[in-house]
């Protein structure tokens, strides 16, 4: 059975010329990258000893024993930093990861956080239902509940509808032909 692997972040470059990276976290305490011992890429090919120096412009800086220039850092640009699931603490509660609305309609829980390259996305659905996409922005999300371990969301006008639903609102439907008429 493979084993289950979380990515706890991303080399996203190198800073400096010693070898040092920049890596995007996605733990909850950006310095957590390193807390839960030696890291591997996504497929469990190579470990990596990683030292975080510090927070850097929504990054961390970090060391990975072995790499001791800029280009040996380049090079690691863009490999997930994963470790496998069992060396993480046990999640909290069942409603841990919920998303809401905020006017309270359930969007089920975080599936994934995206990064496409305009910035953060989060992925909620789950248990039937379909998954939807909001940007992880302050206006999008305007409350991270860390203790309750829930996202309450307000998703920009439509996201959240279906085609059908905006027809019958009177509101034209981008049917793919570019002009925003709804029809051929």
């Amino acid at each position: 059975m493979p084993v289950e692997r979380v990515c706890l972040g991303r080399i996203v470059g190198a800073h400096g010329v010693r070898g040092m990276v920049r890596i995007k976290p996605f733990t909850e305490v950006p310095e957590d990258v390193d807390a839960y011992g030696p890291l591997t890429d996504g497929k469990g090919e190579r470990t990596f000893d990683v030292t975080v120096s510090g927070p850097h412009k929504g990054t961390v800086l970090a060391w990975i024993d072995g790499v001791q220039d800029r280009d040996a850092a380049e090079r690691l640009r863009g490999t997930d930093l994963c470790v496998p699931r069992d060396r993480l603490p046990e999640a909290g509660a069942d409603d841990e990861g919920a998303v809401v609305t905020v006017d309270g309609t359930d969007l089920g829980r975080v599936l994934a956080v995206h990064d496409f390259g305009a910035g953060d996305v989060v992925e909620a659905g789950g248990a039937g239902r379909q998954p939807v996409l909001v940007p992880f922005t302050a206006e999008a999300v305007p409350e991270i509940d860390l203790d309750g371990g829930r996202l309450v969301v307000d998703p920009p006008p439509g996201l959240l509808e279906t085609p059908t639903q905006a027809e019958q609102e009177g509101r034209d439907v981008d049917d793919g032909d570019g002009n925003g008429d709804g029809g051929p």
